[in-house]
């Protein structure tokens, strides 16, 4: 075996064993080739230009980093190659005209062959596409350069002035920074399975961002194509540009102002039902009937009220759209199937689910079910599984490659799946139609839209005739509207709950933060992506409360976990899949309790579960004065006083819709907490004290309290809600 691909896998971050360094390679330089070869071939050599060169053996590949215990890491260190690679650096590249070339390998007494490839070198120019500003311009003369070849544009490069004093806060959900003055980053979807914050990766990036500190401005970059930004003295940015031409549009104000205007025209998020803002529950093991009704069971038990479960394993794990051990007859077509076409054996692991979510309702909770954007291939499919997967290639219902076969996950998780094109109105009918019956006849009520991130490869291509630079990125958001246009349909909201998104994903439901340890850097990391995605027009966002991966948290983790996650506009825990190991993982309060012998736990957090039940209505009314003003309903306290740089020292003091000013714990230890009062007065619902607002104060901070002011003003408003209970 020998393989090369020029461009790799599509993994935007890790290069490929099989693929050319860079893609595209500048005239005049060498460009490094990489080959994938079975352990075997002894010997490689490139046929270049009319010439040859050797290779050298490099190894054995390594594969994406797993990154940590869990059943995904596991999932990841699977994926590890057992290729070798073998290497070179080429001659110069000319800059007038194409270079062919392929490899040739020795194995034992055997020759192999590749095809031909063509490489053509790249150069900067100050000539070759059009950049279009819209508005109050800041573009900097004379900074823009453009990534061409004799035949086409690939990249645009230009720099924006920014003053001294100026910070950029936006970019999506980031979890390394709220400020990303003086830092690198990029904007491109990508599942990174914990360590966001380290790692600088996002699943929810956007190409926008607000300017704040002095006159108050944001950018837009118009493109779903990813893009690069330098945040220095200049903000530097770079885009990749099929087509040639990009549009930058700016927009003065402050943040509500310009988010006001900016959402109008990517999408505008829609209010949602009061319930998504009650206490939301799951656990990868809540995997039968019998669980599922025992964990809600235990909530009235310990009186803590409950709003939301998330059933994540729940399916067959084949076709994702059967309840796992029911049985029924295949259908050969693909077509989709009713209830009623389904027998639910009584010793099976959802004997009735009809009846599970009817009781669920009648006790006031709703039902979300898992779901993934992805047709499973391996192990081979059989049943259903493969009726499907038969209809999606005859039909052309999947994203394609780029010569045309049907695109196959590239990626570490579900590896090898097939993958619905959502562009395509009859391809996202049909992959609607086979899911419809869990809302209109077993009555749940949200669908989990995970995994939006498995699009991977610039020359994928989608039925709306987007290829994969330009329809990658768009792919999570097509994914969590379609799921949202079923439940319309079926006289239901909306909702739906993300993780993967892009410019446009405000106006379709809701998010949470992804995968991450039970860590404090993971809490820190994990508010400040909800910051920032609340920042560009986010307005359901919550995170996996004190974490879902790994061993169970400390106690005092999750008691400031709670405390922060109840005023957030989203509140919710779950936690990984354990293989059903002892002791238990589950992040229900009651386990935490057992596991870390600490009784605060249970207490405290019903008491935080209460104020929840109490927060609902001012959640619902703050979230749709946020879509009609475009003020976040999750905002920094430096957007509120960007031009007061003691603001800029308390990255983690938000408030919660316009009256409420929380100071989250998020250190180890701490039992004092200072925070940032902005400009106003400001009541202390715990002391009852009335400070003066732009200023600076250090407050107790025991480990069952969390600080939280309310504006003078509204104070006898909302007065009851830390009194009760």
């Amino acid at each position: 075996m020998i393989r090369h691909r020029p461009f790799g896998s599509g993994h935007v971050y890790q290069p490929s064993i099989d693929q050319r360094l860079p893609m595209r390679p500048l005239a005049g330089e060498p460009v490094n080739l990489g080959v994938a070869a079975a352990a075997s071939v002894t010997a490689v050599r490139c046929e270049w230009d009319g010439g040859a060169f050797d290779l050298r053996r490099e190894g054995a590949a390594t594969g994406p980093t797993a990154g940590a215990e869990g059943h995904l890491a596991t999932a990841a260190a699977a994926q590890r190659g057992r290729s070798v690679r073998w290497a070179a650096d080429s001659p110069p590249l000319p800059a007038d005209r194409p270079v062919r070339y392929r490899f040739v390998a020795t194995d034992g007494t055997r020759t192999r062959r590749t095809r031909w490839f063509d490489v053509q070198a790249v150069a900067w120019s100050p000539t070759g596409g059009t950049l279009t500003t819209h508005g109050t311009s800041r573009l900097e003369p004379g900074t823009t350069s453009w990534l061409v070849d004799p035949d086409q544009v690939h990249r645009v490069r230009f720099a924006l002035r920014l003053a001294a004093d100026e910070h950029v806060v936006g970019f999506g959900e980031r979890f390394d920074r709220l400020d990303q003055r003086g830092h690198t980053l990029d904007a491109t979807v990508f599942e990174q399975y914990k360590g966001q914050g380290s790692a600088g990766r996002t699943y929810l990036p956007m190409p926008f961002a607000h300017v704040l500190g002095g006159d108050g401005w944001a950018f837009y970059v118009d493109t779903a194509e990813r893009t690069w930004y330098d945040v220095g003295d200049l903000l530097w940015i770079e885009a990749d540009v099929t087509g040639g031409h990009l549009d930058v549009r700016f927009y003065d104000g402050s943040p509500g102002d310009v988010l006001a205007v900016w959402l109008g025209e990517v999408g505008r998020p829609e209010p949602m039902p009061d319930w998504v803002f009650r206490l939301w529950a799951s656990g990868n093991e809540w995997n039968t009937q019998e669980r599922v009704t025992t964990e809600m069971a235990l909530h009235r038990k310990h009186d803590i009220p409950v709003g939301v479960v998330v059933v994540e394993a729940w399916s067959d794990e084949s076709t994702f759209v059967a309840f796992r051990d029911a049985q029924y007859q295949v259908h050969d077509d693909g077509r989709p199937h009713r209830l009623a076409d389904f027998t639910f054996p009584p010793d099976g692991a959802w004997p009735d689910p009809k009846s599970m979510v009817d009781d669920l309702h009648a006790d006031g909770v709703k039902v979300v079910l898992w779901q993934i954007p992805l047709q499973k291939m391996r192990p081979h499919p059989t049943g259903q599984s493969a009726a499907d997967a038969a209809t999606m290639v005859a039909r052309g219902y999947g994203v394609r490659e780029g010569d045309g076969r049907p695109y196959r996950n590239r990626g570490w998780w579900f590896p090898t799946a097939l993958m619905p094109d959502l562009t395509s109105p009859e391809a996202r009918d049909w992959w609607l139609a086979k899911r419809r019956y869990l809302v209109e006849d077993v009555g749940v009520d949200g669908f989990k839209t995970d995994g939006g991130e498995h699009a991977w490869g610039h020359d994928l291509r989608y039925a709306d005739g987007s290829v994969g630079a330009t329809g990658n990125n768009r792919f999570p958001v097509h994914y969590a509207a379609a799921y949202g246009s079923v439940l319309r349909s079926c006289g239901k909201a909306p909702v739906t709950f993300s993780r993967a998104g892009f410019t446009g994903s405000q106006a379709h439901g809701l998010f949470w933060a992804g995968d991450e340890d039970s860590t404090w850097e993971a809490m820190r990391s994990s508010l400040r992506a909800g910051l920032t995605a609340a920042a560009c027009g986010i307005v359901y966002w919550g995170w996996d409360l004190a974490g879902f991966s790994g061993p169970a948290p400390s106690a005092e983790l999750y008691l400031r976990a709670t405390a922060m996650s109840a005023l957030l506009p989203i509140m919710q825990y779950h936690s990984e899949y354990n293989h059903h190991r002892t002791p238990s993982r589950d992040r229900t309060p009651w386990n935490i309790a057992a596991q870390t012998g600490d009784p605060r736990v249970l207490s405290v957090f019903r008491r935080y579960a209460h104020l929840r039940e109490r927060l609902v209505p001012y959640l619902a009314s703050s979230a749709a004065r946020t879509i009609e003003t475009g003020w976040p309903l999750l905002r920094s306290v430096c957007l509120v006083a960007p031009d007061d740089p003691r603001a800029w020292q308390h990255p983690y003091d938000y408030l919660l819709g316009d009256d409420l000013l929380v100071a989250p714990v998020v250190a180890e230890g701490a039992t004092t907490r200072p925070a940032y009062l902005p400009p106003g007065r400001w009541l202390d619902l715990r002391t009852h004290q009335v400070l003066d607002g732009a200023s600076e104060v250090e407050v107790p901070a025991p480990v069952d309290e969390i600080p939280v002011w309310c504006r003078l003003e509204t104070a006898e408003r909302h007065r009851g809600l830390f009194t009760s209970g």
